[in-house]
């Protein structure tokens, strides 16, 4: 399989077992359209997840919303071994980091949450593994541009949204429009943006595009600008102290910013004070907040910051 030219729904069912690879292989094209995670609970019915609730998936493909119809997959403890023997190349070893950390990122940027028992003799390394969720990676090529278009290009954007939004969606978009015409930097911590490959970016994030991953994004940044000489920098889920440190003392060289952040409403960005500082201090020139998992990616509302804000 070329995982290049594969899509997230391809990418995940090779790390899973043929019982259930095989099965999603079956579902029908309609049904894979809006979908937005592949959930695997020990003991429980492999799940599909969409904005308006959550389905079943049988063991001929079709999907069900019924979590007791008999015909569903149950999701075994040796399915969730083999699935995570995958993700790790069949070396656990290797990929101690991802399961101490409990996330894994593949081809294409696809994310994979892990939980289960945290061994208390190998550095916290995960075992016993409960639960697997795949979240779907998509290139919506053209969701931003609405953004791009009112914003303009000497913003600095801050992409506002809930859990499944689409904030890394919108942000993926937008960096493709401005690495198109201005010296770009993408912190990728997770490469799950560009979703490099051999140092090649398997997604489109622009000609100017400069892709630093497997860094935090405060080193990132700060790389960045000693080495690239960046006019915008994108990163991904803002949320710490060293993330706002670093936005700032780039923002102080002349680098504008664009980055999402978890937060609902205008209201709710507000009440967090690591956007109350960057947006105090003048980092930000817009808000742009979506409307929420039932409609990923849309926006409900572009906002000019300004010194009231």
């Amino acid at each position: 399989m070329n995982l290049q030219r594969s899509t997230s729904y391809e990418v995940i069912r090779r790390y899973l077992p043929p019982e259930i690879s095989s099965a999603m292989g079956a579902v029908a094209q309609s049904d894979r359209a809006m979908l937005s995670e592949v959930r695997l609970r020990c003991g429980r019915p492999a799940a599909f997840t969409y904005p308006d609730g959550s389905r079943y998936l049988t063991h001929s493909g079709r999907l069900t919303m019924c979590a007791g119809n008999t015909e569903c997959i149950t999701v075994r403890p040796e399915t969730l071994t083999a699935a995570v023997d995958a993700l790790c190349s069949y070396s656990v070893h290797s990929r101690s980091r991802e399961l101490r950390e409990g996330w894994f990122v593949l081809p294409g940027g696809v994310r994979v949450g892990v939980t289960g028992t945290t061994s208390e003799t190998a550095e916290g390394t995960l075992r016993d593994y409960s639960s697997l969720n795949f979240r779907i990676a998509r290139e919506v090529h053209g969701c931003a541009e609405d953004i791009f278009r009112r914003c303009g290009r000497e913003a600095s954007i801050l992409i506002c949204g809930g859990v499944n939004s689409g904030k890394t969606t919108v942000l993926r978009d937008l960096c493709r429009l401005y690495g198109s015409v201005c010296k770009t930097a993408l912190i990728d911590e997770r490469n799950e943006i560009a979703a490099c490959s051999g140092g090649l970016p398997t997604n489109d994030v622009g000609a100017l595009t400069d892709v630093l991953t497997g860094c935090s994004r405060s080193k990132g940044i700060v790389s960045a600008v000693r080495t690239m000489s960046p006019e915008m920098i994108f990163c991904d889920e803002i949320a710490a102290s060293e993330d706002a440190e670093a936005i700032l003392s780039a923002h102080g060289s002349g680098v504008r910013f664009a980055a999402t952040i978890h937060a609902g409403n205008f209201d709710e960005l507000m009440s967090r004070n690591i956007a109350k500082r960057l947006i105090g201090a003048g980092v930000f020139t817009h808000a742009v907040i979506l409307r929420g998992s039932g409609e990923p990616s849309a926006v409900a509302e572009i906002r000019r910051l300004g010194d009231d804000a």
